[in-house]
């Protein structure tokens, strides 16, 4: 991840639409490059793709994986599909939120970590799974979990 530039921006913005790159595909190079899409980025996307604001937030909003402010070094992705529910994941959430003192689509005040939920990390017949900074595991238990993000 980098730190955050309108011109650096503008370049990912452009290059996308001249390779004629959908908006959701420039969006997602935005957010590979910087980590988040900064509101800045969205009067650029909808000025480059002759979308309105209120069109590319509606994008922005829909996905998952796109985030609008930057995450912390670390992202913590805890699954929240029935699959893993059923073997522990929601007492695995609560104990990360109690950990880390943060709710989910939450970043610590120090910056370390983003705790997010997902809805599907393809463990199912070996949930919970959690995934770590793009690293799945399977079968987490509470210690496992609390070594993850060292508590």
């Amino acid at each position: 991840m980098n730190v955050w530039s309108d011109t650096a921006s503008r370049s990912i913005i452009e290059g996308a639409h001249k390779s004629d790159a959908s908006l959701t595909a420039a969006m997602r190079l935005l957010n590979l490059h910087f980590g988040y899409i900064d509101n800045r980025a969205i009067a650029q996307l909808a000025l480059i793709y002759a979308r309105s604001k209120a069109e590319v937030l509606g994008v922005l909003s829909y996905y998952s994986d796109f985030r609008c402010s930057q995450p912390g070094k670390h992202i913590l992705r805890i699954c929240q599909a029935e699959a893993c529910q059923a073997v522990g994941a929601r007492e695995l959430t609560l104990l990360a939120t109690k950990n880390l003192g943060v709710s989910l689509n939450e970043t610590t005040p120090d910056n370390l970590f983003t705790l997010e939920p997902a809805y599907c990390l393809g463990l199912c017949a070996s949930g919970p799974a959690v995934e770590l900074d793009g690293r799945v595991a399977a079968l987490v238990s509470a210690d496992d979990l609390e070594e993850l993000i060292g508590k």
